[in-house]
């Protein structure tokens, strides 16, 4: 990471709050704002299993780095009431890769909702109204990941890509705790370049179906929550 790129990227957690943009159909513009604490600074070893000290802007990429070269899974499954479906997780993404493994395996992603459901459009992941999701944020860390959108992966249906972080953020640093699924079909291709794709749906779209077409308040927050329980698939 060269050292203008390294500065801006410390230069964007100058501020405590910490939201991201949600994608957005044309004409839409509701947006879910998260709030999380500042971190204290982690050394730069791995941890064994469950992290003690939060990651940061100076940690966060050499320790998704080392993990993701440690760490080789590529799929996980998602569970919810409505049933599950399973994610491959594109290995030239490596820090996106990595930073869903780790989660994965933080059990960050257990209780969370799919808060943000947009008919034939999209449905977000990640975020929900309970204590425990605050909590678990503030305990492994503060942190964005760089932008990783020149692969050639379009927003077609099905895969899962990550929102950007709403502060300012001239690099689209995305961030690390969320993430949605395109529903649309063929796909929303005016995300193209906004957001970084990093894995796709390879059973189970029904399930996002059925989530899609859920009511929602005005906020597009499901009206009947739908957690998630994520798990990684060694097969």
């Amino acid at each position: 990471m060269n050292n203008i790129f390294f500065s801006s990227f410390i230069l964007i957690f100058s501020s405590t709050m910490l939201s991201c943009t949600n994608p957005k159909a044309p004409k839409q513009n509701n947006k879910i704002g998260i709030k999380t604490s500042e971190p204290t600074i982690l050394k730069e070893d791995l941890p064994k299993k469950k992290s003690d000290k939060p990651l940061n802007v100076k940690t966060a990429i050499p320790f998704l780095k080392a993990y993701g070269d440690k760490h080789k899974e590529n799929k996980v499954r998602i569970e919810t009431s409505l049933g599950s479906f399973d994610v491959l997780l594109f290995e030239n993404t490596p820090y996106h890769r990595a930073n869903f493994i780790f989660l994965t395996k933080q059990e960050y992603f257990n209780n969370t909702y799919f808060h943000r459901v947009v008919p034939g459009f999209i449905i977000q992941g990640g975020n929900s109204d309970n204590a425990d999701t605050g909590q678990k944020r503030r305990k492994i860390g503060k942190y964005l990941l760089p932008p990783d959108t020149n692969k050639g992966y379009k927003h077609k249906r099905g895969v899962i890509s990550m929102p950007s972080s709403e502060i300012n953020n001239p690099h689209k640093m995305a961030s690390p705790y969320e993430f949605f699924i395109v529903q649309q079909s063929p796909g929303a291709y005016h995300l193209d370049g906004e957001y970084t794709v990093f894995g796709k749906v390879i059973r189970g779209m029904d399930v996002i179906d059925e989530i899609n077409a859920l009511p929602t308040d005005k906020r597009e927050w499901p009206l009947k929550n739908i957690r998630m329980y994520v798990t990684v698939l060694t097969k």
